[in-house]
């Protein structure tokens, strides 16, 4: 469902004083790294729970171990008050840090309250009982010097919120000492309150640098993600090319996906094969761009970086995948199956008019959710394995010669669950290819099965070539309409000349279908029990 955080913040400029002061450091981190860093916080207010409970056990064994014959290790005392509001506060941070629905930006400021809150109950454990006589009193570092140290070394925070947070919470031992003073449990010298404690003051200045190197790296990787125009965000996939990230346009605050492509996909080396396969991976993608079909993933840019990455920018869709939808539905309805397929099939009617076969059509890669009012609006994502047939006469597009950008890196193109008989065999492939994969989809569709199930890769694709597919019917005992399954059926023949010829006629064949549909209002009804879902989860 539409998810708002989806929208990276527009990236204002700051303040001329800022600039001067902590320019360095002004640049926002991404959600990922903010969102590693709280839960880092909720794994330190777990363990923070863990240590004032032990604390308070070895206290009370050092007790009884010191005056074996008094029974005040088992008696309630004042330091217990304190432990007990220390455990309080770091549950109340663990239950709420624990929740990923909350801003990462938000948990990372309320663990420097969270600092502060915990320094406070540690100062005034140490300082509310009488200091006893004799001992000396003489500058040294405390626990809060300690504290502020490993928040900054795992909060990505600003200088500024560092000195801050880190002043105020060593500041809660000078703090309780005065309390102290007042209660008439200590009366020393006021000069003393400062001299016992300015190490910790010492450990803040320490604890700048800490921060700023912590957030110098997290800058890094900010600098390391930028690709030509655009941010990159989150990891939200990655699959056999490469990974997908989310992406900010830098001027537009426009929210895309951002595909890297893996560096062994552009050749070994930095020679000639490098040089070729980037010539490559262009033209293919200028190819796979030309396409205008509101049924294809938008191609916002495209580009290699210095290091030779490949990156595709695409729209950012709203929705799911077929896997995921069938991994949590099972079993389509046959009406809402041939809606889906009508829509793919307008997709790659205009890749194979182009002369570009799609060559990876799995569930993973038809995405399917809203566009603007429309509901189950399908999406066909991921040309990366495109390969061009060739230039059509009289036309002077951006044909590819040779091997697609895939098979240049030397890797096998397709997944072997979806792949035809002469893919499969290393045969020469066409559009045919494609409407095979698809009728593989389909039967995935109806009966939430594989046509072809083995134990490895290699038995699978060998199923393909040589065995015939179990009726989806049978297969999953369901009803399903026979002018639907023979249309499946034909899709998977072994034989190219077999297959519907054409993504228009196999829509046409699937339009003419009687007795089954998928209403709007039905895909509204499933949509609305979604959201519901997507709120209560």
């Amino acid at each position: 469902m539409s998810d708002p955080r989806l929208i990276g913040p527009v990236i204002r400029t700051a303040p001329e004083w800022h600039k001067r002061l902590f320019g360095r450091y002004a640049r926002p981190l991404p959600d990922d790294l903010l969102r590693d860093a709280s839960r880092r916080l909720h794994v330190l207010s777990a363990l923070f729970i863990v240590l004032w409970v032990v604390g308070t056990v070895l206290y009370r064994l050092d007790l009884h171990i010191q005056q074996p014959e008094s029974d005040r290790w088992i008696s309630w005392q004042v330091d217990d008050w304190f432990s007990v509001a220390g455990v309080l506060v770091a549950i109340a941070f663990y239950f709420f840090s624990r929740k990923p629905a909350h801003d990462p930006k938000l948990v990372i400021n309320l663990g420097l309250v969270f600092l502060v809150l915990t320094s406070l109950i540690i100062a005034l454990m140490i300082h509310w009982m009488p200091m006893k006589e004799g001992i000396p009193i003489g500058a040294s570092i405390s626990w809060l010097g300690v504290l502020v140290l490993i928040f900054a070394a795992i909060i990505p925070s600003t200088p500024a919120k560092t000195v801050i947070a880190g002043i105020i919470a060593v500041s809660m031992n000078p703090l309780a000492m005065l309390v102290a003073k007042w209660r008439g449990v200590w009366d020393g010298p006021s000069i003393n309150i400062v001299l016992m404690h300015y190490d910790d003051y010492l450990l803040v200045v320490v604890s700048v640098v800490i921060a700023g190197v912590v957030r110098r790296l997290g800058q890094q990787v900010v600098q390391a993600r930028e690709m030509g125009s655009y941010q990159i965000g989150e990891l939200i996939g990655s699959g056999g090319m490469g990974q997908v990230y989310r992406a900010t346009h830098r001027m537009l605050a426009r929210p895309a996906a951002i595909k890297l492509i893996r560096p062994e996909m552009v050749g070994e080396g930095s020679g000639e094969a490098a040089r070729l396969a980037v010539k490559r991976f262009r033209r293919e993608a200028e190819a796979a761009a030309s396409l205008r079909s509101p049924h294809t993933v938008e191609l916002y840019d495209l580009g290699v970086t210095d290091d030779e990455t490949m990156y595709f920018v695409m729209e950012l869709l709203d929705g799911m995948t077929l896997e995921a939808l069938v991994a949590r539905e099972g079993p389509l309805p046959p009406g809402r199956v041939i809606h889906i397929l009508r829509q793919v099939c307008e997709s790659l009617a205009e890749a194979h008019a182009a002369g570009l076969i799609h060559r990876d059509i799995k569930p993973a890669n038809i995405h399917v959710g809203r566009l603007g009012l429309t509901l189950d609006f399908v999406k066909v994502l991921d040309f990366g394995l495109v390969k061009s047939t060739g230039e059509k006469a009289g036309d002077a597009g951006p044909a590819v010669a040779g091997p697609s950008l895939a098979t240049a890196g030397g890797l096998t193109p397709g997944t072997p669950a979806f792949m035809a008989p002469e893919m499969a065999a290393g045969e020469t492939v066409d559009s045919r290819a494609d409407i095979y994969a698809l009728g593989c989809v389909a039967y995935y569709l109806l009966t939430a099965k594989l046509v072809f199930e083995a134990e490895n890769v290699v038995q699978v694709m060998l199923k393909h070539v040589t065995e015939s597919p179990v009726p989806p019917s049978v297969r999953s005992g369901l009803a399903i309409p026979g002018g639907l399954e023979t249309v499946v059926l034909e899709c998977l023949a072994k034989e190219p000349a077999d297959r519907p010829q054409s993504a228009l006629v196999l829509s046409e064949r699937l339009t003419d279908i009687r007795g089954v549909r998928w209403s709007k209002e039905q895909a509204a009804e499933w949509w609305r029990n979604e959201a519901t879902r997507a709120v209560l989860t």
